[in-house]
């Protein structure tokens, strides 16, 4: 039930894009990246909620699966689609198209990256993710949506979102290890979430666009000082099956 919860805000957020296309209310593309926040809540409850009741099953991992790819690979591919290209493609019909098939690219790169994850449980270090998480690129791309809701008017604007799209989508199916929540906590994540939550307090909307950049380029600049030898921060163990 908590799963099908968050299909459902998926599935919300889906129609609330395809209303809105037309329309272009700025409230209305901020509510529909909200719910796609609203089913990462629930996707990260429902493992919550079958270990502390002991009903993790093989059906539910499934089910969370496929969900996964509907509320963070469709739904936003969408929202971005109607958001960023429907208007503009009134004028600009190219980019109507670019942007159509950038959108189908985040949504395939998604999938592919959900069934890496898949095929690869147990067989990776816990503490890194390879490739950035499904969840994380939906919410990167939601992020734009929350913080600037109102339709770009511009072809430059359009085009900012087609590189978006493409560039998130890549890092979902790219081998850049990403940190997991599975790190051993220390005192400085307890400052780093009080300054995170500091910074929400004063930018608000805008905090969530900043926090994903700086996600993604603190993790490339840690992936890329691993390739030249610094181990001030433990690498991620490498398994040879």
């Amino acid at each position: 039930m908590v799963t099908l919860m968050s299909i459902a805000c998926g599935f919300g957020s889906i129609v609330i894009s395809v209303d809105n296309a037309r329309i272009g209310a700025a409230q209305d593309y901020r509510l529909a990246a909200i719910l796609l926040v609203l089913a990462g809540v629930f996707d990260a409850l429902d493992g919550l909620v079958a270990r502390a009741t002991n009903t993790t099953s093989e059906f539910g991992m499934q089910l969370d699966s496929i969900a996964d790819v509907m509320n963070f690979g469709c739904a936003p591919g969408l929202l971005l689609y109607c958001y960023g290209f429907v208007q503009l493609g009134a004028e600009q019909p190219t980019l109507l198209r670019l942007g159509g098939i950038a959108s189908f690219f985040f949504v395939a790169c998604g999938a592919l990256r959900l069934a890496r994850f898949n095929v690869n449980v147990g067989r990776t270090d816990p503490r890194y993710f390879v490739g950035m998480p499904i969840t994380a690129g939906a919410a990167c791309v939601a992020a734009v949506v929350v913080a600037w809701p109102q339709p770009p008017v511009t072809p430059l604007h359009g085009g900012l979102i087609v590189a978006l799209l493409f560039a998130v989508g890549s890092l979902m199916v790219s081998t850049v290890r990403f940190p997991s929540s599975k790190q051993k906590k220390s005192p400085l994540a307890l400052v780093l979430l009080v300054l995170n939550l500091g910074l929400l307090a004063w930018l608000q909307a805008l905090y969530f666009a900043l926090f994903f950049a700086v996600y993604i380029v603190l993790t490339l600049a840690l992936n890329l000082a691993w390739q030249q030898g610094w181990r001030g921060i433990a690498p991620p163990q490498t398994f040879h099956d």
